[in-house]
């Protein structure tokens, strides 16, 4: 799949309660925003927490593919309103969170603001992102990656990475009740 045919990806996840039910009106509010029969929404998986504070429960993590009109811009705001909605409070790095909406790609385009850096620039080492993308398209190609080409697939990124993490790889759960995925 190339990217032109999903012109915007964004990665859902959170680990505070209520989980996945957050993650379902997350997913639902993001189809909102979607040009028609552009979205598709990964199935969950369980993942590790990455970095910040010991003793952190486990992540949900899902990703959603769509086309948008939005700018990166008007899309990061919809984004953190969303969070805001959903009780997201900014207390330490990489803390406990009720709802992390990510911004991974928007097209091609390029940002590196203090508010938005696009492609995001960890996204190729999270494997909390490459699981639910290669769900969706093993064969997808996400931007961002060094050198000259067009780059590795997300299932041969995530293959790569897996060996390296300390944590268990991320696992693929049952789709709650109303998931929009696959």
């Amino acid at each position: 799949m190339t990217l032109s045919s999903w012109s915007v990806a964004v990665a859902l996840g959170g680990n505070l309660p209520p989980l996945p039910g957050r993650l379902v009106t997350a997913a639902r509010a993001l189809a909102q925003l979607a040009l028609p029969a552009s979205f598709r929404c990964s199935p969950l998986f369980r993942t590790a927490p990455v970095g910040g504070p010991p003793g952190q429960p486990p992540y949900c993590n899902a990703v959603v593919l769509l086309a948008t009109t939005l700018t990166p811009e008007e899309l990061l705001a919809a984004l953190q309103a969303l969070e805001a909605a959903a009780g997201r409070e900014r207390l330490q790095p990489w803390g406990p969170r009720t709802l992390d909406l990510d911004l991974l790609w928007h097209g091609s385009q390029r940002r590196h603001s203090p508010q938005l850096v696009l492609p995001h620039p960890r996204l190729l080492e999270r494997s909390f992102v490459l699981a639910p993308l290669a769900a969706l398209d093993p064969q997808l190609v996400p931007p961002g990656q060094p050198g000259p080409g067009p780059g590795r697939c997300v299932a041969d990124l995530l293959a790569a990475l897996l060996p390296r993490l300390p944590d268990p790889p991320p696992e693929r759960l049952p789709p709650p009740p109303g998931w929009p995925g696959l």
